[in-house]
């Protein structure tokens, strides 16, 4: 997987490419917890994301609990098998995707 981050002041964009799951959740992770420092914006843009395990389910609702405290957090270009994911797991419910 692929982490590229866009950061504009307190507006923070990551975007993701590849499988997010068991071996590259920790990556994302860590990649949160050392730059949501002073963000209020968060976006995730999924447009080359494959693939979302249950472990990268997780770290996405820990950036969700994180960011209702100090701001928004939205997910852009979602495919169809990702919606399909969060649908099942009830994430769409959770989680704020454009």
């Amino acid at each position: 997987m692929t982490i590229d981050k866009i950061n504009n002041g307190t507006e923070l964009t990551i975007k993701l490419s590849g499988r997010l799951d068991t071996s590259t959740a920790p990556e994302l992770e860590n990649t949160l917890k050392e730059s949501l420092d002073s963000i209020t914006a968060l976006t995730f843009d999924f447009s080359d994301l494959e693939y979302v395990s249950s472990a990268g389910l997780r770290v996405l609702l820990s950036a969700q609990k994180t960011m209702n405290t100090q701001g928004s957090m939205r997910l852009t270009n979602v495919s169809d098998l990702i919606m399909e994911i969060f649908e099942v797991t009830g994430f769409c419910d959770i989680l704020t995707i454009e």
